[in-house]
This record gives C-alpha cells, structure tokens and sequence, in this order.
C-alpha cells in the first residue's frame, strides 16, 4: 500500500497548510486571541462514523480481513495499488467528506454571524456539553486500540513517557543559556518536558524502534505481530514524497454533497463550536485578556466557520477548530502574544508545502500513533467530565440525566453498525440520514441529554448553569476599558462610526446598542 502513505503524506500537508492559514485568520481577524486552529476531533469522530457504513467501507481492508496480509489484490478482483482506478476509490471518499463539510461550514458561518450561538447556550448547560465532549473521546478508543494492539510494549512506552514527561516532569527545567557579565549571570532555564511531552515521548520511542529493527528483534513477516513497529515499512514514503507541493483547492477533484453525509459532519462542527467557546474564555484567562463579549464570540464562530470551508474546498478530510492543548502552553511560558502565534501560523503554511515535513509523520510506526492516541483520546474525555464541576452532583437527576446519556450515546451507535439494515422508513434518504445520526456517539448523547436537561424539572443551581454564567460574566466596565483586544485591527474606530453595523452581531456597536437599549427600558 505504498502509494496510499505517500497519499497520506500530502493529506497531512494539506492539513499543515490549511491549519495555518485558519490560525493567521482566527488571530488576526477572528477571537484575536492567541489561540491555534488545527484538526477537529469532533469531525474527525463524525467523518468515521459516515466512512464506517457499507457503503464506504475500503474494499482493499475488506480483502484483507478475508485472505489475509499476504492477499494478492488483484487477484481478489480489486484495482492493482496505486493505479488511476484504485486512487478513485479513495479519492471518491475524501470528496465525499468535502462535500459535506463545505455545506456543514455554510451553516456554521450563518450561525456565527446572526449571533444564534448567544441565543442557543441559553439551554445548553454543563450537563449537555459533558457528554458531547465526553463521547467525542470514548468513541474514538477502538482507532487507538487497533493501532497499539500491533505491538503493545512500543504503544505502553509511548504512554509510559508522555505520563512521566507532562505529569511527573513538570517542575523540571533544563538549563537553556546564560547572560550577563562577570557580577551578575541569568541562567535562563526551559521547561522542556512540560513543553514538548509528546514530542520528546515520540522521538524516544521512534528510537527504539530503529535500534530494535536493526537488531532484528521485530519481525520481518507483515502477517506477524509487532511488524507495524518497523521503521523500515515506509522509508518509501520519505523517498517517494515530493519536496515541494503547493496545496490547492479540488486537489482530489470535485466535492459530491449527499444528505446523510452533511447531516453527520454537521453535528461534528456543532459539538466543536461548544468546544471552541470554552477555549475562547479559557485563553483570554491565561492571557489576561478580559472574557470575551458575545460579538467577539459570534466572529470567531464565523472565522472558524471560514476554516471549515477551506477545509473541505482544499480536501483535508477533516475539520478545524480552537486547540486547547496550546491553551495550557501559554500558562506555562506566560508568553501570551497574538503575533507569536501569527508568525506560528505562517510557519505552518510554509511546512505544508514541504513534502518530506508530510511524510515523517507519515512514515511515524503505528504502534507509537497508537499510544498517542490513547492518551489524547483519553484527554478529550477528562476534559469532557472537567464540566461536570459545575453540576449539584448529589443530586440525583444529574446523576440519572450523565449516565444515561453517556450509556445511550456509546450503545445505539454499537447496535447501529451491526444492524446497518435496522432503519427502513421507505425512503432511502431518510435511511441514510437517521443511520449517520444515529451512528455518531457524540450526537446521540447530546440529543439524550439536552431533551433530558430541558424536560426534568431542576434549579439553575442544580444543572450548574449558574455558576457557569458566573465564571463567564463580563462587566461592562472591564469592556470599556480593555474592548481594544478584540477590536479589528487598523480600521474598528473607522467602523465604529457606521451606524449600520450596531445591527450586525458580529461588530462592538452591536454591544454597545444593546446596553443602550436596555438601560432606556429600564
């Protein structure tokens, strides 16, 4: 399959440059905060979903489960690897994954710019948005499991050093350099394990890896374990890459739009965007920039919206949303500047163009992926539980209203794949909407636990909505006086002078016209 990772290598090119492009956007245009926009894992969890039903799923994986590794492809009636038909086969399924996420896109730029976001939160409370998050995580433990189970002590070493790296290293600092005159000497010293803990954890498993596939000791054979950790298998990919690749939109040819595929991506922007707005407060607390007012919110939405649409016209396979990862950064070095990551940004673009830079994740053995995931996946999940700190746990309608739709939101989608026939509404449509629906965990335990929250009775104090509103609450004194932050740059005093924008959801005046209204009601 060695045209397929040399696929995979401009995918995660594109990715690089795509990602960059939203990021500059976001920071610039968008929240203006120092927040990095990259792979969203919300889609990524729908886009699974949607590839998981027959009628996409890869005939070349199929083969193999049936013959085995060793399957002469050809020979079971498939396209020879690499040949103009079989690119179509899964170039056929990235755009179908495009389509669906340029149309999701559209509506998430109209919910960001009508400000309906504002309007929505009203009735999502910690109690929906913890299992929302919560099963983007869980779902997603098969991808991992499959990936570590090919050799399981490189996948648990993985584990291993990321734990001691980010959780037992973290007051550890390595000496970076010195100034000073011959009185007084700085030692500057950089927290480099609490920094790059998956970083340094990939290189030293990718060693022993090398060191073990020199001396032998993993398996030669492909239908053997513990071959996946080789780092021979795919030198082909660093070989056969180009070095130089501009990106382009419709790179893997025209996007097809259907139904049920847009209904599934969609659900996956939504679940991200609730995401994204817990970002948005947390970076502006560890940048110390005032909480963000709500027309600062309802552009960032369309920015990311925007990124979306890149996404799917450059043909990524995936969306883009905030990355909270990065938000813990800034709270370790203090280094909170919007320009750093605008200078991040254009490095990005810059590596997407490079092919070779695709191809060493690429080329990155699957076991050690595999235990990458599993600590991330399980990250998603802790922050997913984290809004439960909000919530009267004691009580028992919030316990019955978690676990329910927790249970519910990993059962049906289970039962859903193995009766992929069970839905017949007599209209193939309707089938094909309700199975990717149905099929997306994080989907399904939103819907469970949002009727739940709005139907069982509870105080605001009980569902933890109130402290929520207390953590997130902006004084108007603090945007008097700190509004600049999220102004745009260069032109916000000449637009502040159009009186047409005080009704667009999006612009300062649209704020300021609210307070103006209320306080002559009152």
């Amino acid at each position: 399959m060695d045209n397929d990772y040399v696929a995979l290598s401009e995918i995660l090119c594109t990715v690089f440059f795509v990602s960059g492009i939203v990021t500059f956007m976001q920071t610039t245009f968008g929240i203006r905060l120092p927040i990095l926009q990259g792979t969203s894992i919300s889609v990524l969890t729908s886009v699974i979903s949607i590839l998981s039903h027959p009628q996409w799923k890869c005939p070349y994986t199929e083969a193999r489960n049936k013959y085995g590794e060793n399957v002469t492809f050809t020979d079971a009636g498939l396209p020879a690897v690499g040949s103009p038909e079989h690119q179509e086969i899964w170039h056929k399924r990235i755009r179908e994954i495009q389509g669906a996420l340029i149309v999701a896109s559209l509506f998430q730029m109209v919910i960001g710019f009508t400000g309906v976001m504002g309007f929505v939160l009203r009735y999502i409370g910690p109690l929906v948005i913890t299992p929302t998050v919560t099963l983007v995580g869980l779902s997603l433990f098969r991808t991992g499991v499959e990936m570590a189970s090919q050799q399981w002590w490189i996948a648990l070493m993985t584990i291993l050093l990321i734990t001691i790296f980010s959780q037992y290293f973290t007051n550890a600092k390595m000496p970076c350099f010195s100034c000073g005159n011959e009185n007084s000497e700085t030692r500057f010293k950089l927290p480099l394990f609490t920094l790059f803990p998956v970083m340094l954890a990939t290189l030293i498993s990718w060693g022993v890896c090398a060191v073990l596939t020199a001396a032998g000791a993993l398996s030669e054979n492909p239908g053997e374990w513990g071959y996946a950790a080789r780092i021979d298998i795919r030198l082909h990919v660093l070989r056969n890459a180009k070095f130089f690749r501009f990106p382009y939109p419709g790179q893997w040819g025209l996007p097809t739009v259907t139904v049920a595929s847009v209904f599934g991506v969609l659900a996956g922007v939504l679940a991200a965007m609730f995401k994204s707005i817990g970002d948005y407060y947390a970076c502006a607390n560890v940048s110390g920039a005032p909480p963000p007012p709500a027309y600062a919110i309802n552009r960032a939405i369309l920015v990311e919206g925007l990124g979306n649409l890149l996404a799917g016209l450059w043909g990524t396979g995936q969306g883009t949303s905030s990355f909270s990862q990065n938000i813990g950064v800034i709270g370790i070095t203090k280094v909170g500047s919007r320009l750093v990551f605008q200078v991040a940004a254009c490095i990005m673009i810059a590596l997407g163009c490079l092919g070779k830079f695709g191809a060493v994740f690429a080329s990155i053995p699957e076991p050690i992926v595999g235990g990458l995931f599993m600590v991330t996946f399980g990250m998603i999940t802790g922050v997913g539980l984290s809004n439960l700190q909000h919530v009267d746990l004691n009580s028992p309608r919030n316990i019955f209203i978690v676990g329910v739709s927790l249970f519910l939101g990993l059962s049906i989608p289970v039962w859903m794949k193995e009766n992929p026939n069970a839905i017949n509404t007599g209209s193939e449509v309707a089938d094909q909407i309700l199975s990717v629906l149905l099929g997306t965990n994080m989907l399904v335990g939103a819907l469970v636990a949002f009727v739940l929250d709005n139907t069982i009775q509870g105080t605001l104090e009980e569902r933890g909505i109130i402290a929520l509103l207390r953590k997130d609450i902006t004084t108007t004194e603090t945007q008097i006086t700190k509004q600049n932050v999220y102004w745009l740059p260069f032109i916000q005093e000449r637009l502040n002078n159009i009186s047409t924008l005080r009704y667009f959801p999006i612009c300062p005046s649209f704020l300021k016209a609210r307070e103006n209204k209320a306080q002559t009601s009152n």
